[in-house]
Parts: C-alpha cells; structure tokens; sequence
C-alpha cells in the first residue's frame, strides 16, 4: 500500500514551521532547566513570557531556530545569499560597512541584519524600528555591539551550513547545538 504524503504549502506551511520553532525553544529550554509550556504573543504578535520565561524564534525553509531565557533576548536566522546593491544600501550603513574590514559582502549583510532583527526582538519593537538600530562595533569575527535609541545590546552571530543566526546575550553565554 503507498504511502500517503502531505505536501504543506503557503500559510500551512509557515505555521508548521512556527509550530517547529516553538519545539525548538522548548528544548532550548529543557537544556536550560527553564520550562516554557505555552507560547503566547499578544496583539501586536510580540511574544509573551511565560511564567517569567521568555521566549524567541526564527524560522526558514531549512532551519528553524528557538530559544528562551530569564531575561528578554531575541534571536534572527538567514540564509546566506546574493542580495541586491539596493536592499545592501538599505540595511547597511557606510558607517556599518568600514568595520567589517576584510569580510565578504554577503556575510557583512547578514551580520548586520539578523543582529539588527535579533535586537528589534528583544525590544519587541519590530521590523519597523529597523532604521534606528546601528553596529556600534565589530568586536570579533562572532560579536558585536548594536545600538538601539540609546542602549547598546551584545549579540553573538553564528555560522552553519550556509546560514547565520544571531542571538542578543548580555548576560550570559550561548551554547549553540544543532540537532
């Protein structure tokens, strides 16, 4: 008898990925000891901490990301890839660019872009406070320090299979696992 196999699509499939995403931060969470059993958002979809837990997830057709901490934290994962001159000039600030020294273009981009969603995560800001957050400075090839109004956030980037994850932690280390 043939298998039968259910091929999701569109909004499916992007709530299939979500729901994937919160699988993954409740296993961020049980290496943690930190249990998050309901992930809520409220209206303006920023989520909601969960008996003091909070939470943050990032999803793409290969991947999925999830993670959750005592503290306020956001997370972004991007597959690195050619993007446009204008969407480049967009996101990245010539001020942003000199500080990346020798870095390839594409990765200097998706630097600076999931650090800057990462931040506008934890501030539960969005997307639309992306032009007010800034690289304030490169400090290695894996940290930098992101400038929002006037706080400054640490943010780690990541570096797999032709992505790149970036994650705020001020106050803590991170411990990447793939699985």
């Amino acid at each position: 008898m043939p298998e039968t196999i259910k091929v999701l699509k569109g909004k499916d499939k992007v709530v299939a990925l979500s729901q994937f995403a919160r699988k993954s931060a409740r296993v961020s969470g049980l290496k943690s000891k930190l249990y998050v059993d309901i992930f809520e958002k409220d209206a303006s979809g920023v989520p909601l901490a969960s008996n003091g837990i909070y939470w943050s997830v990032s999803h793409k057709l290969d991947f999925v990301a999830g993670v959750v901490s005592r503290e306020k934290i956001g997370i972004d994962l991007e597959r690195i890839k050619d993007v446009s001159a204008a969407l480049f000039k967009r996101i990245v600030d010539p001020d942003e660019r000199v500080q990346f020294k020798n870095q390839d273009k594409y990765i200097v981009f998706f630097r600076i872009f999931t650090a800057k969603e990462a931040v506008l995560k934890i501030t539960s800001v969005g997307i639309k406070g992306l032009s007010k957050v800034k690289i304030k400075t490169v400090i290695d090839d894996k940290n930098l320090l992101v400038q929002y109004l006037d706080n400054n956030y640490l943010v780690e980037n990541f570096y797999f299979d032709g992505y790149l994850a970036s994650i705020t932690k001020d106050h803590f280390d991170i411990q990447w696992t793939i699985g």
